[in-house]
């Protein structure tokens, strides 16, 4: 069974950065699609940014530009780079694994969650 556990939410004000990191195990996982999703409050869960099985990133255009996602195989580790923080990037970040070792996130297994907060 996979286990994806997060790491790095916080408080930040606007124009900050946080890095919210995840462990995916098992690492056979790290092979397919991983990434992240984010729910606000009132707001349904969004896919945000994953890595394909491919190694291509892909991002919501409400973050390209902003958040960088990556992955090191080597430690089986997530990362998300977020900078230039606004409000509205207020919510739970989840990390994601495709749960059927394909290469697009479809259908995900999620993490607990970590909340990000950005104060105006």
């Amino acid at each position: 069974q996979v286990q994806l556990v997060e790491s790095g939410g916080g408080l930040v004000q606007a124009g900050g950065s946080l890095r919210l990191s995840c462990t995916v195990s098992p690492g056979t996982y790290m092979r397919y699609c991983v990434g992240w999703f984010r729910q606000a409050p009132g707001k349904e869960r969004e896919g945000i940014a994953a890595i394909n099985s491919d190694g291509r990133p892909d991002y919501a255009e409400s973050v390209k530009g902003r958040f960088t996602v990556s992955k090191d195989i080597a430690t089986n580790t997530l990362t998300l780079q977020m900078d230039n923080l606004k409000a509205e990037d207020t919510a739970m970040y989840y990390c994601v694994a495709d749960a059927n070792g394909g290469s697009r996130c479809d259908t995900v297994y999620y993490g607990q969650g970590t909340q990000v907060t950005v104060s105006s």
